[in-house]
């Protein structure tokens, strides 16, 4: 199932930038994805199971080096 994700990153230390950009990078890395980034969040789009399946993978990554809050939203993309 095709969906997509609003997701910001919102890194809780003084040095939040370099936190945004490595997620960033990893999101862009993984194939069959499309990817938009603004100011404010990233749109993800694609199957399901690669999303999640980054998320697991990315967040944690994310969690092991700052506190951080993310918001994620996620609807049912068109088939």
């Amino acid at each position: 199932m095709r969906i997509s994700i609003d997701i910001s990153l919102y890194p809780l230390n003084e040095e939040y930038i370099a936190p945004i950009k490595s997620f960033i990078a990893a999101v862009n890395a993984i194939e069959g994805l499309e990817v938009t980034t603004n100011s404010m969040s990233t749109q993800i789009r694609g199957e399901s199971d690669i999303i999640f399946d980054l998320l697991k993978t990315e967040v944690p990554k994310v969690f092991e080096e700052n506190r951080a809050a993310f918001i994620i939203k996620v609807i049912k993309g068109s088939d």
